[in-house]
């Protein structure tokens, strides 16, 4: 095995926060501050409770061939949400990696709405690993959210990762065990902040924060920091009709700035993603 692959394994398996980066391109140009804003098909993977604030079915595709300039970091998720009178059901599926090393994973979420005001959610995951010449493994494990709207425009959200601490083999704290909570912020309709802090609890909490513009009908501008790891980032939305495009770039403080990109298709919302979800709650 070549030296140069070699190191790229080590770097996946010792150090493999990107890839538990959660997918959107919406999400990632906010610097996944967006725990309290979760209100899209890629909420199964970031905020289970936030799925129910939509009464229209929906489906993503969110894929990055070559991160950084490396294919070995090949990534690549899908997702779809149904609404139903019991509740919003939400069905995703993730890939990274390359023939030497690739994780896996399908997520199963539900999420209710209590009084148009609180949500809660949850996601059952199956996620496999596979190293070549040394075998594959296959783990379940649980993530809970919630999110509450204090006021009109006011949103507390949370997220817990793998709560009942699963790990690939007898090797403890392979998937992460992360909290993450914050605050969305509507200052006008058309113009969110966003605070988050997350804490791996092998880590230092990282504190994040976004701003997503609406700045006219079809498109939105997004930018955003974080810090442990250090990360900048921004991005745009053209969202027209029931389909939104996304597009992102941020840094990375070893690897320098890389692009992503993602498409939702929306079915049955009748106006923006915004104004529909308050009319729905009663807000507007």
């Amino acid at each position: 095995m070549k030296l140069s692959v070699t190191i790229i394994i080590i770097y996946l398996l010792t150090f493999s926060a990107y890839s538990q980066y959660n997918p959107g391109a919406k999400q990632i140009s906010l610097s996944n501050s967006d725990v309290a804003l979760s209100n899209d098909v890629f909420s199964v993977f970031n905020n289970p409770a936030g799925l129910s604030q939509m009464h229209w079915r929906e489906a993503g595709i969110f894929y990055s061939p070559a991160p950084f300039g490396m294919s070995e970091l090949s990534n690549g998720f899908i997702a779809y949400h149904e609404p139903t009178s019991i509740g919003s059901f939400s069905l995703g599926g993730m890939t990274y990696g390359f023939d030497l090393f690739r994780e896996t994973r399908i997520s199963i979420a539900y999420s209710n709405n209590f009084t148009s005001r609180f949500f809660i959610g949850a996601a059952v995951n199956y996620q496999t690993v596979s190293i070549k010449n040394y075998g594959n493994d296959g783990i379940f494990y649980l993530n809970l959210g919630g999110l509450a709207y204090i006021a009109d425009d006011l949103r507390l959200g949370f997220y817990l990762h793998n709560i009942n601490r699963a790990s690939y083999g007898n090797t403890e704290n392979q998937i992460p065990v992360v909290i993450n909570a914050g605050l969305s912020y509507d200052v006008i309709k058309e113009l969110s902040l966003n605070f988050s802090v997350d804490k791996d609890i092998k880590y230092k909490a990282s504190f994040q924060f976004g701003i997503n513009y609406d700045i006219i009908e079809y498109v939105s501008l997004r930018t955003g920091f974080s810090n442990e790891p250090s990360r900048f980032s921004a991005g745009i939305g053209i969202n027209y009709l029931n389909y939104s495009l996304d597009y992102a770039l941020f840094s990375h403080n070893a690897l320098g700035f890389t692009h992503q990109a993602g498409i939702i298709v929306s079915f049955g919302r009748e106006d923006n993603r915004n104004k529909s979800i308050r009319k729905y709650l009663g807000i507007e």
